[in-house]
């Protein structure tokens, strides 16, 4: 169940930054020398990656299970 949850926060914190750095592409359009879309794009893949790595490690464990039809054993 905690692994479900921390996939959860995540995937929120990847949302927020998502939408945090189209605020500040569009608040910093004028500014060249403006970096704050770039540190978010790095949060946001710091992110994604550490939410990936925590899925295939629940299902390489055996916590997190697929249940499409095509999944099933015989």
């Amino acid at each position: 169940m905690w692994l479900k949850v921390l996939i959860l926060i995540l995937f929120a914190g990847v949302l927020i930054s998502l939408g945090s750095g189209l605020r500040f592409l569009l608040k910093d359009m004028g500014i060249p020398e403006s970096k704050r879309t770039l540190y978010v794009l790095g949060i946001r893949i710091a992110l994604a990656t550490l939410m990936m790595l925590l899925v295939f490690y629940g299902f390489y464990s055996g916590i997190l299970h697929s249940q499409a039809p095509w999944d099933q054993r015989i």
